[in-house]
């Protein structure tokens, strides 16, 4: 896939700037790793749900942060010690330390998280404030105020 180079475009828009850096944001994430595999479901219309396979994984390996904007979800793995060293002949559930990170839209928090069966369920939920949510304006009688 070829890169894309925006500069020549920050120079002749103003105030799109967090557009630029969302998109540089996202072609630095499609370098991510393909570890660990995840779905990111709609739940309702500003309700989603991201779960992560994260097979092997205790929940004080794994790290939820959510800054800016950006939701990072990360597992390290507990060094093992030389005693339990096991023999594999085949090892086909990765255990090696991972870091995902996921851009978020504006507004989308992060609700709760779980850890059953090997799954890491993140809920997101967006909070529209009331500032920002449309509002009805109610329509006069066409008669104009007079100042007093």
């Amino acid at each position: 896939m070829r890169t894309v180079d925006l500069s020549p475009l920050y120079r002749s828009f103003i105030g799109f700037d967090h557009l630029a850096s969302l998109m540089d944001a996202a072609a630095r994430t499609d370098k991510q790793p393909s570890f660990p595999p995840y779905n990111i479901e709609l739940l309702d219309q500003d309700k989603y749900q991201i779960t992560m396979a994260v097979a092997g994984f205790s929940e004080q390996e794994l790290s939820i942060e959510s800054e800016n904007n950006t939701l990072k979800v990360s597992g390290i793995k507990a060094e093992k010690s030389a005693q339990s060293q096991r023999k594999f002949i085949h090892q086909g559930i990765a255990e090696r330390s991972f870091e995902r990170k996921f851009q978020l839209g504006d507004h989308v928090k992060v609700i709760g998280a779980e850890l059953e069966h090997g799954l890491l369920v993140i809920n997101l939920e967006r909070e529209i404030p009331e500032a920002l949510k449309p509002r009805k304006i109610a329509i006069g009688t066409g008669k104009v105020l007079e100042s007093k």
